[in-house]
Order: C-alpha cells, then sequence, then structure tokens
C-alpha cells in the first residue's frame, strides 16, 4: 500500500509498506540536475551531490561511511540531468537511524574547503575515467548532437574549467536555490509502518527556504551528427530519435516498441547485428525520458572495418520494422516481458522506493501496479506500429567514436 504525505512546507513523503521483507530503502529525492545548471555551473549538481559524503557538523567524511557499515546498511546517491537522490537501505529496525544519518547529511553538511579540493580531484578522475570509456562516452556524444546548445546536451559531471570555480560559497547558494521543500521528495520502501511518516516530518517538515521554480525551455530536436577520433580496438557507434517525455499515454507503447527493436536477446537488432551476422558483442537499444522529450538510443559497438556494414544492417532493421510492423508474437512476448521485469521489481525495496520517488518528483502522481499492468495490456499492434512510423524517419542523431574519427556517411 501507498501512503501519500505532503508537509506543510511542501516537502512530498511517498511511503509503500512491503510487510514480507526485513528491509527499508529511503531516498531524498531533489528536482536538480545538470539540465537546471548554467555554462559556468555545469556539473554542481553532480559535485554538491559527492561533498553531502564529505563530513557534517557532527561526522567527517570517514565517520559517515562507518555508520552505514556499523548498522549493515548501503548508502549512495545519484546525479541525473534532471535529478539527484540520495539513498539508503538498511534493516527494518535500523530506518530511524539511517534515516538520521542523512537527515544530518541533508541538513549539516560544511564544505570544508580541504575536503572540497581533494573531491574536486575526485570528480576530475572520474571525468577521465569517462573519457577512457569510449562506449559510455559516445552517449553523452550523442546527447550534444541531439539537443544542441541545451542544458540537456551538457555532461552531468561538468568539465574541469567549471570545476575549478565551484567553491563553498557556490554550492551553499545552489543548495538553497534547489533543495528547497517544494522540490524535495521523500520516498520509502520496505517493512515500516505509517508511523515513519511523522518521523521523516519532524526532520523534513518544518525547513524553510525560497523557491523559485525554473522556466525551463523545451529543447529542440536537431538531426545533427558528432564524431570524435579516439586510439580504441572498437568503433562505437549511437544514433538517435526523438522520443516521448515522462507521463506520456504512448509511453508504454514506445517500451514495448524499443523492447522487441533492441532491448532483449531476442530482439531483432540482437539477432540480426550479433546472432546471424556476427558484427558486434554490444548491440541494443533504450529509451531515455525527460519532462519535456525523449531520446530513443540505439547503439553498437564493432570493429572499426565493419562499422559501415553495422549501420547499414540498424537502419535497414528499423526500415523493415518500420514498413512491415510488428507481429502478434512479438507483441505478446514483450508484453510478457515488461510485466515479468515489473513484477520482478517489487522484490526489491530500493526499485519500489525510486519508483516511487521519481514518479512523485517528477509526475506528481503514483500508479498502482494493476494500472501499469492495464497500460501494458492495452497496447495494441497497431498502435505500435503507428509509433513507429511516427518515430523512425529521417530526422535522427548520431555520434562515433572510432580511431579514425571518420563519421559515416548517414
Amino acid at each position: 500500500m501507498i501512503t501519500k504525505h505532503k508537509c506543510s512546507n511542501g516537502v512530498r513523503v511517498i511511503l509503500e509498506q512491503i510487510p514480507s521483507v526485513r528491509s527499508v530503502a529511503i531516498g531524498v529525492w531533489i528536482g536538480a540536475g545538470s539540465r537546471y545548471e548554467t555554462d559556468e555551473t555545469n556539473g554542481i549538481s553532480h559535485f554538491l551531490e559527492h561533498m553531502f559524503f564529505k563530513g557534517t557538523k557532527t561526522k567527517n567524511a570517514r565517520e559517515i561511511a562507518e555508520a552505514f557499515d556499523a548498522i549493515g546498511g548501503q548508502v549512495n546517491a545519484f546525479t541525473s540531468k534532471e535529478y539527484t537522490c540520495y539513498y539508503a537501505k538498511v534493516l527494518d529496525e535500523k530506518a530511524e537511524y539511517a534515516l538520521d544519518l542523512l537527515t544530518d547529511m541533508f541538513f549539516n553538511s560544511v564544505f570544508d574547503e580541504d575536503e572540497l579540493i581533494k573531491e574536486r580531484n575526485v570528480v576530475l578522475e572520474e571525468i577521465n575515467m569517462y573519457e577512457d570509456s569510449p562506449d559510455e562516452m559516445v552517449h553523452e556524444l550523442l546527447s550534444e548532437a541531439s539537443f544542441g546548445e541545451h542544458p540537456l546536451a551538457k555532461p552531468i559531471l561538468g568539465t574541469e574549467d567549471t570545476l575549478l570555480q565551484f567553491d563553498r560559497t557556490t554550492l551553499e547558494t545552489y543548495r538553497q536555490k534547489f533543495y528547497s521543500p517544494e522540490n524535495v521528495v521523500i520516498s520509502v520502501a520496505g517493512n515500516i509502518s505509517d508511523h515513519f511518516i511523522r518521523e521523516v516530518e519532524s526532520k523534513f517538515g518544518s525547513y524553510e527556504t525560497v523557491y523559485e521554480k525554473p522556466n525551463l525551455q523545451r529543447p529542440t530536436f536537431y538531426a545533427n551528427k558528432l564524431n570524435r577520433k579516439k586510439d580504441t580496438e572498437q568503433s562505437h557507434l549511437c544514433i538517435g530519435f526523438a522520443g516521448l517525455p515522462y507521463g506520456d499515454e504512448r509511453i508504454y507503447h514506445l517500451a514495448i516498441l524499443n523492447n522487441l527493436l533492441g532491448g532483449s536477446m531476442s530482439s531483432r537488432l540482437f539477432q540480426e547485428v550479433r546472432e546471424e551476422r556476427g558484427l558486434a558483442y554490444s548491440v541494443f537499444s533504450y529509451h531515455a525520458s525527460f519532462i519535456d522529450t525523449g531520446l530513443l538510443t540505439i547503439y553498437a559497438g564493432t570493429a572499426p572495418e565493419q562499422t559501415e556494414n553495422v549501420y547499414e544492417t540498424i537502419i535497414n532493421t528499423i526500415f523493415l520494422l518500420k514498413e512491415k510492423g510488428i507481429t502478434a508474437r512479438e507483441l505478446e512476448n514483450s508484453k510478457a516481458q515488461l510485466k515479468g521485469n515489473l513484477m520482478l521489481s517489487l522484490e526489491s525495496t530500493n526499485s519500489r522506493m525510486s519508483r516511487n520517488g521519481k514518479n512523485e518528483l517528477l509526475l506528481n502522481t503514483q500508479k498502482s501496479l494493476d494500472d501499469m499492468i492495464a497500460s501494458i495490456e492495452s497496447v495494441t499492434l497497431a498502435s505500435v506500429n503507428e509509433l513507429a512510423k511516427e518515430i523512425f524517419n529521417d530526422n535522427f542523431s548520431a555520434s562515433s567514436i572510432s580511431p579514425s574519427g571518420r563519421l559515416l556517411t548517414i
């Protein structure tokens, strides 16, 4: 059962009781990500996330880590383009203690200058590590190709130049601006009672900061093609199509379309590119939704001399799907896979906490399991085929990283 509560200051609390487990997952969700940054502050959402673990008024960085280890808990955080989440998963008997620790980090982080300098170097190494992973970097390059100068095109990690500008004042200013009650959701899932809502409210329900909702610029999708030369063993290729935003009524139709295109081992791309032709070890597709847009991405990594062949095979596979449509068997298999993945995710308190937190933060609503199953069942052959014709058009973006640095003629 999901219970929703709104504190007097605007903080929203979502609690899902799961009596059959012995764990509790707690997530603090904030509507702050790289999309909300300027060119000068690019990367500050992610850097602030790191600094929350580097010491509070009561604990240093080591003591924060030891506090979670001492209760056998897991703690972590992540930053995306549109939100940041700090979360912990602990035994149910340790839920209040974990909440205390997250509260301490949220309100009492001190942003010590010495720790800031050290953590800046850590993030710079994270950027370097990312640069050494072309199979990941090519996706960031696709965002740049697809969204141009829009903030959605900027890297979540920022750059060396922007990181060097961050100090205690810039971090505190950004926190004051975005970590406001109206922009915060506390999501809890596990073996916990409704009483825990009062615990959350006692810690998060009374603080106040002024929040000015950002005036978001709707992104334009560009059919740009970008390439980068890098000494790699493989060529890495991404192709992007404009997708659907969060909350679009056709999101499950697209989930099924993506699944049968490149989201599973039985998908058309996996079978044609890898199994039938042996052209790649890794080939897949996925869809990323944002508040007002989406991006359907196809990725493949292959030997440089096979890149043209892989590209042509991908395009031909898409063209065949668009022109001939999907089969009834593909539709039913994809529905079964989506429902299976959904049901399996219910076994994880982290998954439930994440789904509830993100839905509340971005959509201000919750969907029951029955509602989601019904949405999947409502998808038809005609609706998927219609969506395929809409999405798979000539207006697509592409990115590549290869030893030659030569972009395909696409």
